[in-house]
């Protein structure tokens, strides 16, 4: 699948990426090269193979949930380095 300049400058809007001309042909080619190794994906039949949860053969070792010592809220809150009276003081972020 061919992927064109265009298609790159729609993309990278939105993505909110930048870049010159020469850097855009580059990506139309590398885009194109991926779309085609999906495209080949896709011949691949697959239909009795079972999908995977996950690539790892590790098992986790799972322990049952007990309740222990936590902090009590004046502790928690007393090393802070701005706080309003029950909670953290943090800058903000967004507007």
């Amino acid at each position: 699948m061919k992927i064109d300049t265009n298609s790159i400058k729609k993309i990278a809007h939105l993505a909110r990426l930048e870049f010159d001309e020469s850097s855009a042909e580059k990506m139309s080619k590398d885009m194109s090269q991926i779309l085609d190794w999906v495209e080949k994906l896709d011949e691949i039949d697959t239909e009795n193979i079972e999908p995977l949860t996950t690539m790892s053969s590790e098992v986790n070792v799972m322990r049952e949930d007990k309740v222990g010592h936590q902090l009590d809220h004046e502790s928690g809150l007393k090393n802070a380095p701005k706080r309003d009276s029950d909670y953290f003081r943090v800058p903000k972020v967004m507007e």
